[in-house]
């Protein structure tokens, strides 16, 4: 029989919801419409992270979720601080990342007459967020709280929004606290993986597509047995290169943004292709060319946690309404290949393409600092669990196309494509496993998004890496302006503050990185620093991407 506890104050009943639900860390931007939630967590045993702005606060959040796979907790007050939230919100809705959003509300009573900082939470985040609620009623926190779990973890996980009214947190109720959460999981069925195994033995040409989210390290580890014993070849979707080793055999490379040539070629001549938690949105289907719509080319097993995203856009040959942890599991039980198959050589010159197109050693660009030797030097330094994150913008082309991810929780990048999110990200990421080296990428634009989240790391002595690649400007939109308007140079150029001044202000280890040489040791000291540190590293504006120039693509255009 459960037993109910003494009365409390809704603020306090709340929080001992999220203890029960496993929490043990919150991040937050504090407000007046949440003070008694605040006092709840006074006495409680959650960590609590006290942010600058309340995107960086639900980033964070989505940082944990990534790592962990349990929702990532995030407090926000009302009207302007909900607003701001709405930036991570939208990460997690297309990153398919659980994360929970507490937002103050105005007093019950106050409704509809746009009283101080009202919004309609429902309107505003209804279109982002998989349920958007309000507890009316003190009783039901242990109700809300408990379905805000299940539903943000189950299926395909996402974001919730939970809406507090102030008064509400303030009144007091005698309820039983409601039992941890359980993620809802399904097993493929037997025929289902025979079916596979008929597919994958007629086939000639397979190719495997890892992404999405519901994945562990056993279950990664699981898929590169399974691969292994079939000379299986893998890519990884955008983003999602955490999801199979990449000095595996049979890894053939990421399907995203730049990618390989030869890796795209493969999967348009596929015959099977094996896609596997993702949802192949647009960046990794390469604008939706890749696989017609809706019936592909190819035979196509789409695996898939969430009912409702499978036959969406892709009509399946197969459809396995599972996730990648429990479909891994049963991969145990498919029959082991007879002989080697057809398609081991391609496999073998595919992953070969992959180790090419990876290295960067051949790389070379115009100025000073050649981002390719910094890529080796981090490669040959930095031990195989370090976290990267990074945010948006072409910079990202680096750490995405010659960083080669081989464990399981050490990507930490938007799908969606939000700048500013690899600050936070890794703020988040040092808060959660503090003992594994976190190194952030960052593009000038991009970092000043939400550079004010380098205060939080310095608070919590985080001693986050920050790699800020500084070219003077918003380099995407200014590649795009170039092939599109060559010569037209309008609204892309920055001007850029001291960013090792700003690194010591705040407390922090900050240097200026300007030629090749200077990186290594610059490396050196910021780790020894024991310091969240900045390594600004100035590189010619030219330097677009590993493989072009701005020059080059203004030349390009205005041949038409």
């Amino acid at each position: 029989m459960t037993s109910i506890p003494n009365a409390r104050l809704g603020g306090h009943i709340l929080v001992d919801q999220l203890a029960a639900q496993g929490v043990k860390h919150v991040f937050c931007v504090p407000g007046e419409s949440y003070l008694a939630v605040l006092d709840g967590l006074h006495d409680a045993r959650i960590e609590v992270t006290v942010c600058r702005q309340e995107g960086g606060a639900a980033m964070m959040a989505d940082a944990h979720g990534k790592l962990t796979g349990e929702p990532g907790v995030v407090m926000v007050t009302r009207g302007p601080g909900a607003s701001n939230a709405l930036a991570g919100v939208h990460v997690a809705k297309q990153d398919s990342t659980p994360l929970i959003l507490f937002v103050g509300q105005i007093e019950r009573g106050m409704r509809e007459r746009e009283a101080f900082q009202e919004m309609d939470y429902r309107a505003v985040f209804g279109t982002q967020a998989k349920w958007v609620t309000e507890i009316d009623q003190v009783e039901r926190i242990p109700e809300i709280v408990s379905r805000a779990f299940h539903v943000a973890t189950s299926g395909r996980p996402g974001p919730v929004v939970i809406a507090l009214p102030e008064d509400m947190l303030t009144e007091t109720a005698q309820v039983p606290d409601a039992p941890r959460y359980e993620v809802v999981e399904t097993d493929p069925a037997p025929g289902q993986l025979t079916e596979l195994a008929r597919l994958l033995a007629s086939a000639k040409a397979p190719v495997a597509i890892l992404g999405g989210t519901r994945w562990n390290a056993q279950a990664v580890a699981q898929f590169a047995e399974f691969a292994k014993r079939h000379d299986l070849p893998v890519g990884v979707s955008f983003r999602r290169q955490m999801l199979f080793p990449a000095d595996h055999p049979s890894f053939i490379g990421d399907v995203g943004l730049g990618i390989n040539p030869a890796l795209v070629e493969r999967i348009r001549t596929s015959d099977l292709v094996l896609l596997m938690g993702g949802r192949l949105s647009e960046v990794p289907s390469q604008a939706y060319t890749l696989l017609d719509i809706p019936v592909p080319r190819q035979k196509l097993v789409h695996i898939h946690p969430d009912s409702g995203e499978l036959n969406r856009v892709y009509r399946a040959n197969l459809a396995i309404n599972t996730s990648p942890i429990a479909f891994c599991a049963a991969l145990a039980q498919f029959p082991a290949p007879i002989g080697r198959p057809a398609w081991a050589g391609s496999t073998e010159a595919l992953h070969a393409s992959y180790l090419n197109w990876s290295d960067p050693a051949p790389i070379r660009t115009p100025g000073k600092l050649q981002l390719g030797e910094v890529m080796q030097h981090l490669e040959n330094t930095l031990p195989a669990n370090a976290i990267m994150t990074n945010g948006a913008g072409n910079y990202a082309t680096w750490l995405h196309r010659f960083h080669r991810f081989t464990r399981y929780a050490t990507q930490l990048a938007p799908t969606s494509g939000s700048m500013g999110y690899g600050l936070p990200a890794a703020v988040g990421a040092k808060r959660v496993m503090p003992d594994r080296t976190v190194v952030c990428f960052a593009g000038d634009g991009c970092f000043m998004m939400h550079g004010q989240e380098f205060a939080t790391a310095v608070q919590y002595g985080l001693a986050i890496i920050v790699l800020l690649i500084d070219n003077g400007m918003y380099g995407t939109i200014r590649m795009h302006q170039e092939r599109h308007y060559p010569g037209r140079v309008s609204a892309t150029g920055l001007q850029n503050p001291d960013f090792v001044a700003y690194a010591q202000a705040f407390g922090g280890h900050g240097e200026r990185v300007e030629t090749t040489e200077q990186f290594a040791p610059a490396l050196e000291r910021a780790l020894a620093s024991g310091k969240p540190a900045i390594l600004h590293c100035l590189i010619d504006p030219e330097v677009i991407s590993p493989s072009t120039t701005l020059e080059k693509i203004r030349a390009a255009a205005l041949r038409g």
